[in-house]
């Protein structure tokens, strides 16, 4: 499969038409009445909803999950960003490397810790990291207008990195604008350095990001949250 060779090469893939309209629409309604603390960029914890849920565990997700994690991979996670006119913003140069723990435990290569909505969260080391993928299934089309996520392609392979070593690469390395239709896919590693700029379009850009991991037991002691 293409995409699944551009992710093991470049960090990321697209994947068009994952999802039918009617799914969109229907996951699109429960996550407007939905009862969970909202932020401005959108709502934590999404895997709480039972469409969220049941859609991260279907098969056409999770396949394309258990195609690049293996047999046993499973979603963790699920966050709703919601970019618009009214809600915008941008995101510098980042890797995303917090996790969220069953429990809290001092272990060597994580850390530090935080807590948010009762959840605790720990930054990873790259051996937990590389048994993670993000799938951000996309709710509206990402243009060139309406802030699209930008990745440095091949990054993934670079380890965690420093602030410095960030801004370093981003001026050798040429980005790239992760333009999805909607219901198209997403593909990525947490460690593949990303970022996004603002929205200049009045239209919406809701992306549900959705995270799978290998297994539960992430490292020895350490056990994935469901969040």
């Amino acid at each position: 499969m293409i995409w699944a060779k551009a992710i093991q090469k470049q960090g990321f893939g697209i994947i068009p038409s994952v999802l039918a309209e009617q799914g969109v629409d229907d996951l699109l309604e429960e996550l407007s009445q939905a009862n969970l603390p909202r932020s401005r960029a959108g709502v934590r914890h999404a895997m709480k909803l039972a469409t969220v849920a049941a859609m991260a565990r279907g098969s056409r997700l999770l396949g394309i999950a258990q195609q690049i994690l293996g047999s046993g991979a499973f979603p963790f996670r699920a966050t709703l960003f919601d970019k618009s006119p009214t809600a915008n913003w941008l995101v510098v140069w980042h890797q995303d490397t917090a996790l969220p723990l069953r429990e809290r435990h001092e272990t060597p290569g994580w850390g530090p810790c935080s807590v948010k909505d009762g959840v605790i969260y720990a930054h990873a080391p790259e051996n937990a990291l590389s048994q993670v993928l993000a799938l951000r299934l996309h709710l509206d089309d990402s243009t060139e207008e309406n802030g699209p996520l930008r990745v440095l392609p091949k990054t993934h392979t670079l380890g965690v990195l420093s602030d410095e070593e960030l801004h370093n690469l981003s001026t050798r390395v040429a980005p790239v604008d992760c333009l999805v239709p909607c219901s198209g896919v997403l593909a990525m590693r947490p460690l593949i350095v990303h970022a996004s700029s603002k929205s200049q379009s009045s239209a919406p850009r809701r992306v549900l990001h959705i995270e799978y991991a290998a297994s539960l037991g992430i490292a020895n002691g350490l056990e994935l949250d469901i969040a």
